[in-house]
């Protein structure tokens, strides 16, 4: 595929996503995505074999980058506790997202319907997606670094923290004033995460007796007591 080429499929994606999110797929259609990316009608079936071949690879594409985030954490970070190791899964997985807020409205949004589609997804991605999260859950509560709870409610409410302030911009926007986009709400964010997995998720660790006692102001008082 030539530059050109390349830029005008670029073009039809835009084009299609803003389209998408703002109208809906059914409320769009391919002559408003060809109008709007400046592009001849014909190309949108040359380059994505019509609607719902850009449909596809619209979300396909999403969840290929998003499982490959996730994924990447998983096998490249064994030397860090399970805290730490699900800590830079999240923020990756917070990032990717900022980086294409409307794509990741608009796939969010999909995964809400029933559809053909939807349900391959499901099987192929989101499948995918739930076993690293379970994984990693498991493997905390083996090595005795979380709290033995249900591994399943476990990842469903954090896959919702993760795409909550992407599917709902709006709700943020107007009842919050606010913007998943800011990076004062995604500092914010990442931090009431951090205090989630600390309070609800990680158990505390053992405090060295000894240790303690040496920190403990006392433990110097006494010693000039005693001398």
């Amino acid at each position: 595929m030539s530059k050109d080429q390349m830029a005008t499929k670029i073009k039809i994606a835009e084009a299609a996503i803003e389209l998408f999110t703002n109208q809906g797929y059914q409320g769009t259609s391919v002559r408003q995505i060809s109008k709007r990316a400046g592009v001849n009608l014909a190309l949108v079936s040359y380059h994505f074999g019509g609607k719902q071949g850009l449909l596809e690879e619209l979300i396909s594409s999403f969840y290929e980058g998003y499982i490959r985030k996730i994924e990447l954490v998983y096998h490249t970070s064994t030397e860090y506790s399970m805290k730490d190791q699900l800590l830079t899964l999240i923020e990756n997985v917070l990032h990717y997202q900022l980086k294409q807020p409307d794509l990741s409205r608009f796939v969010h949004r999909e995964m809400t319907l029933d559809s053909t589609l939807v349900r391959e997804v499901m099987t192929t991605y989101l499948s995918k997606e739930k076993y690293f999260y379970d994984m990693i859950f498991e493997k905390g509560m083996k090595r005795k670094e979380f709290h033995k709870q249900p591994v399943m409610l476990l990842t469903m409410q954090l896959r919702n923290l993760l795409i909550m302030p992407f599917l709902h911009p709006l709700y943020i926007s107007e009842v919050f004033y606010t913007a998943p986009h800011d990076p004062l709400f995604v500092t914010q964010y990442v931090s009431f995460i951090n205090k989630w997995l600390d309070h609800s998720v990680c158990i505390p660790p053992k405090k060295n007796p000894i240790l303690s006692a040496v920190q403990n102001p006392l433990f110097s008082l006494q010693g000039k007591w005693n001398g």
